[in-house]
């Protein structure tokens, strides 16, 4: 509703202007013809007329100074304004130069910055795509991430957008954020140089749950999703048949989509894996996914994009926290062993294997060496007889 200023205007109180007339009343003037009542007398004959009449001469000149003196400010004023709008607009940068970014609180999709930056762009605040595959990564982990970038994830912008267009995946490396100006000023040349990151809003050593949930929230608001993926940075992974997995067509809506596990509860914190509030699961964990993929659909992120951050349990390991949250929704536990294979097959979607490779081997010279295996990457999306079913 716009707003109406209301300008009072106040009258000046002009006291009306007496003229007393002195008759000097001189019997040798009685003869003499008296002169008509003027406003003007002559200065040859002073008189309390002549001085009253000089004195509404002078306010007048004095209200019409006073008058010019107003008009001059106002003009004045008029040309300041006009003239901060004009280097305001001076100093504007062109649409050209200036650099979009897509932002969801402190996150940022470095990707899509840098194209809308750098060339005619149309994407959508919320791009549409099959999935947003999250691949999860540490500032340290420069090794691994170039092992992908040699393997089976996009190396530059042009084939990440291709890629997209061919099979509706669009991949980033998701990251925080961390106060180590020196690791962040070499993180950004790594930005700088492939611009296939996507900032959450987190710092770097957050607990995974929080920063998992870090990523829901961002990946939400900026892409309008069917799927949102959590991929490992230590896994080799058959992009074409995540696509033909995620495009299948389901009847249930809220899908969670892995490897699904369970197993005991270590209540001992002495031992690995063990679980701070363990009284709270009891002695066996419930069914969930492997944390090194797995999926889930719009409708499940979407809940969990709305949720507030301290209304959700967390626990200590992102994928029995994610696990937990799954439980308090109504979603569909699709399990899949195509996406945990320990070697390459002619249906594995991903490969790894967490028993015999337990942060005791060099996941990046492994993807190299499985990217060098005909049957890893050099098969057909889906083997002849599955795709004549």
């Amino acid at each position: 509703m716009p707003l109406h200023r209301h300008h009072h205007h106040h009258a000046d109180d002009v006291l009306p202007y007496h003229r007393a007339v002195a008759v000097n009343v001189a019997d040798d003037d009685e003869a003499k013809p008296r002169r008509p009542y003027s406003s003007f007398a002559s200065p040859r004959a002073p008189s309390s007329s002549s001085s009253s009449s000089c004195l509404a001469s002078a306010n007048r000149l004095l209200l019409l100074f006073a008058l010019a003196c107003l008009l001059v400010a106002v003009a004045s004023l008029a040309f300041a304004f006009s003239a901060r709008a004009g280097a305001a607009r001076l100093h504007q940068p062109s649409p050209a130069a200036t650099s979009v970014a897509f932002r969801c609180g402190r996150a940022e999709d470095s990707l899509r910055s840098f194209l809308a930056s750098s060339r005619n762009y149309t994407a959508g605040e919320r791009e549409k795509v099959l999935a947003v595959v999250g691949v999860h990564t540490e500032i340290g982990s420069a090794a691994r991430r170039a092992a992908l970038r040699a393997t089976w994830f996009p190396p530059n912008p042009e084939d990440i957008v291709s890629l997209e267009h061919g099979t509706g995946l669009s991949f980033r490396f998701v990251i925080g954020r961390t106060k180590d100006t020196e690791k962040m000023a070499d993180l950004q040349k790594e930005v700088d140089m492939y611009h296939d990151f996507l900032f959450i809003d987190a710092e770097e050593d957050t607990k995974p749950p929080q920063k998992m949930l870090a990523f829901f929230k961002a990946a939400y608001d900026m892409f309008d999703a069917e799927f949102y993926v959590k991929a490992d940075d230590a896994i080799y992974l058959r992009p074409d048949r995540l696509a033909a997995l995620l495009a299948k067509e389901r009847s249930h809506h809220r899908t969670y989509i892995g490897c699904m596990k369970k197993g005991p509860v270590v209540n001992d914190p002495n031992m690995k894996w063990y679980e701070s509030s363990w009284e709270l699961l009891g002695n066996e964990y419930f069914t969930h996914a492997s944390g090194l993929l797995y999926a889930l659909s719009s409708e499940v992120v979407g809940s969990l994009a709305a949720a507030k951050n301290d209304s959700l349990r967390m626990f200590d390991y992102e994928d029995v926290t994610v696990g937990s949250w799954m439980l308090s929704m109504n979603v569909k536990h699709e399990d899949n062993r195509a996406m945990c294979d320990s070697m390459c097959t002619p249906t594995s979607i991903a490969v790894w294997d967490s028993k015999k490779c337990s942060n005791s081997c060099n996941p990046a010279e492994i993807v190299k060496v499985l990217h060098n295996t005909t049957l890893c990457s050099k098969s057909p999306t889906l083997p002849p007889e599955v795709e004549d079913e």
